[in-house]
């Protein structure tokens, strides 16, 4: 009878052994599991913070090349304006400009001045005829005395003088400057101007014109006066 009671004893501390380890096992179980799920909560939050940092350098870096961007924009639109100021203002004649073309005078006729005779002055008609047809054959700019003529430029009489843009022509030699588009306009007006009615009919008043030839290095000043601009209004 002891004996029985020793197996079954034996067998039911077994049993309680069995759970007791089976319990345990599946408490330590939930500590191991936990223990991994913070490392893998942290590996990935650390991932994350990695993450956004990179995108915040992104970030940072497209913002300054944007702003790089928008200052060369800036800077791009501000250099076209001024281009197309400064373009508008050789166009209206305001700036100096140098270039191929040739150079003429009026001056009196040597014969007329040793006879004595009244040398009077230049006539604006016919000093606009010689404008007209230098304009012709090809003159870009052109200046009087260095007066630089432009389109509200008016030649006229004025009490017995022939103003350029208000100034007198009262001395002679008249000099005339002409810049052409380039030297072989200038050799082709040179060519036409030489031979044009208009020249001898200068002699009729005891002048001579005197046609240089051309050269590389015109100089034509810009036009200082204000441009007084008639009948336009401001856009509403």
């Amino acid at each position: 009878m002891n004996h029985k009671v020793k197996i079954s004893f034996t067998i039911i501390t077994l049993i309680i052994g069995f759970m007791l380890a089976i319990q345990f096992q599946a408490v330590k179980m939930p500590k191991e599991r936990d223990t991994r799920d913070i490392w893998e909560l942290r590996d990935a939050l650390l991932k994350e913070q990695k993450l956004h940092s990179t995108l915040l350098d992104e970030i940072r870096m497209n913002e300054e090349q944007l702003e790089k961007y928008e200052t060369k924009m800036k800077d791009s639109k501000e250099a076209a304006l001024k281009e197309t100021l400064q373009q508008l203002k050789s166009e209206a004649g305001q700036t100096d400009i140098d270039g191929p073309g040739l150079q003429l005078s009026i001056e009196p006729l040597k014969e007329a001045q040793l006879m004595g005779e009244v040398i009077y002055a230049v006539s604006p008609d016919l000093l606009k005829r010689l404008v007209n047809e230098l304009n012709m054959y090809g003159a870009k700019n052109i200046s009087i005395n260095n007066e630089r003529m432009i389109n509200t430029t008016v030649i006229r009489d004025i009490n017995g003088a022939t103003k350029v843009n208000g100034r007198s022509l009262n001395k002679y030699p008249i000099v005339i400057r002409v810049i052409t588009e380039d030297y072989h306009a200038a050799e082709k007006l040179f060519n036409q101007i030489q031979f044009s009615p208009t020249i001898d009919e200068f002699f009729v008043d005891n002048l001579k014109v005197r046609v240089l030839k051309p050269r590389k290095d015109i100089h034509i000043p810009a036009f200082d006066d204000p441009i007084i601009i008639r009948y336009l209004q401001p856009a509403s």
